[in-house]
């Protein structure tokens, strides 16, 4: 079985409906490495050669190799090679069983606490106030460890769950199999042939796992010239919890001035880092302030095309563009002293750039590997957003944003938050659930049951074959013919589909319920508006005081949004209500029946206002509708 020591899967830069460009890659014939800044334009240049030549070149350029380029742009001391690029003879197929492996999982924790983010939002506001810029991307690394003993492919497996997180954009895999500390400090080191890499291995290894959405640049050049794209990607919103709230997000990111203005800055500066190597006029802004949707927010990218002049070269193009815009500031070299004093670690990685370098048929190379000749190249980067680090058992993930005049600190910590869900979703493995009650032989409300299971998988990207998953359920109806029954469905992160069946005990004819002593902060999160076995959230707020049978949760806003094991309707006004969904809560399948039977209606109810609720009941399809009483 071959060893994968790379996996790219990017999407087509210049056409999202054509097929990604995904492969994995074995032993490399050479690895290709820099310790000094003065290595890393000559590695480039040993890219450009060995692409041109017939081969594939996949790795990456650590952020502290920026000086490499610019000595007045200011990094820390690196913690790892600045430049790293393993060579391949051939590209081969995409492993389509990665994904099959069982789950791993990770525990994060955060290295920036709330008073030291808010002490740098002011740090910068002030330089801005004081004219010395107009924006700096601001970061701090998440920290982490596996829970439990991870097995020897734990990385890679993250990696496929990282993917399901993050579909889409500039995903890869890098195992540098130890090869970026070997040889002697201060030497670009060559590694020939699979053995010597092999045996460099065995020196401690690095792993980058990059599902990163940003493309830092696509360049195709030939004989003739060439021709570059950049998409810096500036301006954040959540998703809404609802379509309607969603498309509502999108508009308002669309014509935020303050988002505007964060990316038009780093549209300019790209325009003047392109026009460095571009042929004179040829630098275009095609596409601006495009609404692109992940899935846990809308990101605002922009797109800056030039024709680059005959003779540019690789190293040239990381000359003009690193580190990208985007994740420095404007202007670049103010921006990045001030990221030096306020981070005070290295980025590694992260806001590098990660890509591919290949031989580009047609442009008079043979195509050959090994054969001599000016060949055409095309090389493709991401900007290293949304990428974890592993490394001796310890992982780390970036996170940032851009930091103007007009940004609120609530805002951009909450943006924070809102950027890592794809790895809280990805490091803690869950699966789809839907509860569904089974009555002598008959499963309730299934169809309703397996619509909103679909919606869940949609969402977080789980294959979904619902003939199987309705054979399973059938199969369990089949072998419980008689009595009342709690059915567990469950969907895997494989698509694989499991059914459960416990004794369901009577409904009580009326329940007592009590009110949460603190607010559901993830009132908002995913795992509110979709149903799965990550109920953490929910299990902090499970009643302890005997004969109360559910907690009333509330949101931040201080309005009422749902029990933990169900909705929630009270009489106000001489009438039912229940909390739309826009307040953070799941859309129970027995809410749904009832709002269509016309037993309730939506309003926002406030904690402030329950003096005025003359009724309680709790609902849902299991148990159906309980009247209750609020302790």
């Amino acid at each position: 079985m071959t060893r994968i020591s790379s996996l790219i899967d990017f999407s087509d830069s210049h056409d999202s409906a054509a097929p990604r460009l995904r492969h994995a890659f074995g032993a490399p014939r050479s690895v290709l490495v820099a310790h000094e800044l003065a290595q890393v334009g000559p590695l480039l240049d040993a890219v450009q050669a060995a692409a041109q030549q017939g081969r594939w070149c996949v790795g990456y350029v650590r952020y502290e190799a920026a000086a490499a380029f610019d000595s007045a742009l200011a990094v820390h001391a690196p913690d790892g090679p600045l430049a790293w690029f393993a060579v391949y003879d051939e590209a081969l197929p995409w492993p389509e069983d990665a994904a099959q492996a069982p789950a791993v999982q990770a525990q994060w924790q955060e290295s920036c606490p709330r008073p030291a983010f808010d002490g740098a939002l002011a740090h910068i506001q002030r330089a801005i106030s004081d004219g010395e810029l107009y924006q700096v991307n601001f970061t701090a690394p998440l920290l982490g460890a596996w829970l439990g003993e991870p097995p020897a492919e734990a990385a890679q497996v993250l990696f496929a769950a990282l993917q399901r997180a993050q579909p889409g954009g500039y995903a890869a895999f890098i195992d540098t199999g130890g090869a970026a500390s070997a040889g002697n400090a201060g030497q670009m080191r060559e590694i020939s042939g699979a053995e010597d890499a092999g045996k460099a291995a065995s020196a401690g290894s690095e792993q980058l796992l990059s599902v990163s959405p940003e493309l830092f640049f696509d360049w195709q050049d030939g004989t003739e010239g060439g021709e570059i794209l950049a998409r810096p990607m500036k301006g954040t919103a959540a998703r809404g919890t609802t379509p309607a709230l969603d498309a509502a997000q999108a508009a308002a990111l669309r014509a935020s001035p303050k988002e505007r203005a964060e990316n038009v800055m780093i549209v300019d500066l790209l325009r003047n880092d392109i026009s460095r190597i571009a042929q004179p006029f040829s630098v275009q802004v095609p596409l601006l302030f495009d609404t692109q949707a992940l899935p846990t927010v809308w990101q605002m990218t922009s797109d800056v095309t030039a024709k680059t002049r005959p003779g540019t070269t690789l190293a040239g193009v990381f000359g003009a563009l690193f580190p990208c815009g985007s994740v420095t500031g404007a202007p670049k070299v103010r921006a990045m002293q001030l990221i030096r004093t306020l981070e005070p670690q290295p980025r590694g990685v992260y806001c590098g750039a990660i890509g591919v370098v290949r031989p580009v048929p047609g442009q008079g190379e043979s195509g050959q590997p090994g054969e001599s000749g000016r060949g055409g190249i095309r090389a493709t980067f991401n900007v290293p957003i949304r990428t974890v680090s592993v490394q001796g058992g310890r992982l780390r993930c970036g996170i940032g944003s851009g930091i103007t005049s007009g940004a609120a600190p609530d805002a951009e910590w909450q943006e924070w938050k809102n950027k890592q869900q794809f790895l809280e979703r990805a490091s803690m493995p869950f699966d789809l659930l839907e509860t569904l009650a089974l009555d002598n032989g008959q499963l309730r409300h299934a169809a309703e049951h397996l619509q909103r299971l679909a919606g869940a998988a949609a969402h977080f990207g789980y294959p979904l074959n619902l003939a199987d998953v309705e054979s399973c359920l059938q199969q369990l109806a089949q072998a419980h013919p008689q009595g009342a029954w709690r059915v567990r469905l469950l969907l895997n992160a494989q698509g694989r589909a499991r059914a459960e069946a416990f004794a369901l005990e009577a409904s009580p004819a009326r329940v007592r319920l009590q009110l949460a002593g603190r607010a559901l902060a993830e009132a908002h999160g995913e795992f509110v508006r979709f149903k799965t076995t990550r109920r953490a959230h929910y299990d902090a707020f499970t009643p302890t005081q005997p004969g109360v049978f559910d907690t009333v949760l509330w949101n931040a806003e201080g309005e009422i949004t749902e029990c933990t094991r169900g909705n929630v309707a009270m009489l106000i006004d001489g009438r039912w209500v229940t909390p739309p969904l826009a307040c953070g809560l799941l859309p129970g399948v027995g809410r749904a029946l009832a709002l269509r039977e016309g037993r309730v209606s939506e309003a926002v109810v406030r904690v402030e206002a329950l003096p005025s609720v003359r009724g309680w009941a709790f609902l849902n399809s299991l148990r159906g509708w309980i009247g209750a009483e609020m302790v």
